[in-house]
């Protein structure tokens, strides 16, 4: 079998299929067809699909669902979630109808700055170069007027500029870092091209400028890029009611729940390890609206994990507090958005999404992704420190389990109706279905236990 190829990306897509399932597969024609199965009926929106990726072979499906019930700043909203985790869009609506009736949510856009660096290498005077900075920056502003004039039209455009000096940790490095406002787009490729711009006018500034003599007028551009960490590109969202009305949980009343909760909170602030798991549970909100929305989810991942390490320890992203009565939770996520350009429009689930929410501004999308975060989050910590995150989220998993077992309509109906006031596992559900099939319940299936919790 041959296991390499030369000019694949030129191939057909069917092609590319053909040599893929004949060179990796065990059954071809079966995994053919299967793949097949999964393009888009309609053409047009096929070739869109696969104009967003390389090498395109079939599409990879994931369940779009939605949770109702969110109010935030007074508005009712569905939001779309696209994710394959059993829970999540069940624990989001679950925390969207406990705090609807307790004031909804609130959230607010603290400030939506995006960064950009040129890294360049110099041997030249700092001094000298920062004598003349105000007027490189007049160069660098007319020489991108071409790339930022629609921008400005809409009210974005270059913020500011600063020169970095960063020799103390780096032999002649320095650093141009220059904040952007793109408004309702994400604006990667916009702040991309003006970095780039900016680091040919820094080169030729330097090398004809009268000020600078001998190697000062040599700069090399290390590279021109826009950072996905956008520290003030900044969301807060919360709820807050009297302690009281929190309600008993369980046996718990509303006052030690309260107390349980925040303590649960603070362990996230004081221990990496579960403050990796509690701000995973935040991104299963964030990530799912994000992806709903045809947005960059690796980059909200990776701002949101750096903002929460920003101290010099990885920390939770979400607070909570008990004071003169009133509990407050509340959730401070960078976030860089876009409602426009992009695969926005592009995406037909995503077009949808957007129109879902009521065509959002990119600020008031990301107090719908911030609010969906914490409603995760409220949901998961109430279910750790109540009755425990596992019956909740097996309950959900059940089908997977019978999808697993190649359980039929009626097995799945008795199976559920088995564990209503069970603990569900998959061992268990195993047993379950062993037993319906005539078979010892230890008895052992030629199928993998692990699951996705």
């Amino acid at each position: 079998m041959k296991k390499s190829i030369s000019g694949f990306s030129k191939m057909s897509k069917r092609k590319k299929l053909r040599w893929i399932v004949e060179n990796f597969f065990k059954d071809p024609e079966n995994v053919m067809r299967e793949l097949m199965s999964h393009w888009h009926q309609n053409e047009e929106q096929q070739r869109v699909l696969d104009g967003f990726s390389e090498n395109t072979i079939s599409n990879y499906v994931l369940p779009f669902g939605v949770a109702p019930n969110f109010v935030i700043n007074d508005k009712t909203y569905v939001i779309p979630m696209v994710i394959e985790e059993s829970s999540v869009v069940a624990a989001a609506s679950s925390a969207a109808k406990y705090w609807m009736s307790r004031g909804g949510f609130k959230a607010k856009v603290i400030a939506t700055k995006k960064v950009g660096q040129v890294h360049f290498s110099w041997k030249g005077d700092i001094e000298k170069l920062n004598t003349v900075f105000e007027e490189l920056e007049s160069q660098l502003r007319a020489d991108v007027s071409h790339i930022t004039a629609n921008m400005e039209n809409r009210g974005g455009g270059v913020l500011d500029m600063s020169l970095l000096d960063m020799t103390h940790l780096e032999k002649d490095y320095y650093q141009l870092k220059v904040n952007f406002e793109t408004c309702d787009s994400m604006g990667a490729n916009f702040i991309n091209s003006v970095l780039e711009e900016f680091g040919r006018t820094l080169q030729n500034f330097v090398a004809t400028h009268k000020i600078f003599e001998g190697k000062e007028k040599e700069l090399s551009i290390i590279m021109a890029i826009l950072s996905n960490y956008t520290p003030e590109c900044l969301v807060r969202a919360w709820v807050e009611c009297p302690v009281e009305d929190l309600g008993n949980c369980g046996e718990m009343d509303a006052s030690t729940f309260a107390e349980k909760f925040c303590k649960a909170i603070r362990i996230a602030h004081i221990d990496p390890h579960r403050a990796a798991t509690h701000n995973k549970g935040i991104f299963n909100g964030v990530d799912a609206v994000v992806l709903a929305t045809a947005n960059d989810f690796r980059a909200v991942e990776s701002c949101g994990h750096t903002y929460a390490a920003r101290d010099g320890q990885y920390r939770s992203l979400s607070y909570c507090s008990v004071e003169d009565g009133v509990f407050k939770f509340w959730l401070d996520l960078p976030i860089a958005l876009g409602t426009v350009g992009g695969l926005t429009k592009l995406h037909p689930i995503a077009r949808r999404s957007l129109e879902l929410l009521g065509n959002p501004s990119a600020q008031e999308l990301m107090e719908i992704i911030a609010v969906t975060g914490l409603a995760q989050n409220f949901a998961a910590i109430k279910s750790l420190t109540t009755t425990g995150i596992q019956k909740g989220h097996m309950k959900m998993h059940l089908m997977n389990i019978l999808n697993h077992l190649n359980a039929t309509e009626k097995e799945i109906k008795e199976t559920v109706y088995h564990f209503t006031d069970k603990v569900v596992s998959f061992s268990a559900v195993r047993d379950f279905l062993n037993l319906l099939r005539g078979k010892p319940a230890n008895h052992i299936e030629e199928h993998s236990e692990t699951s996705h919790i």
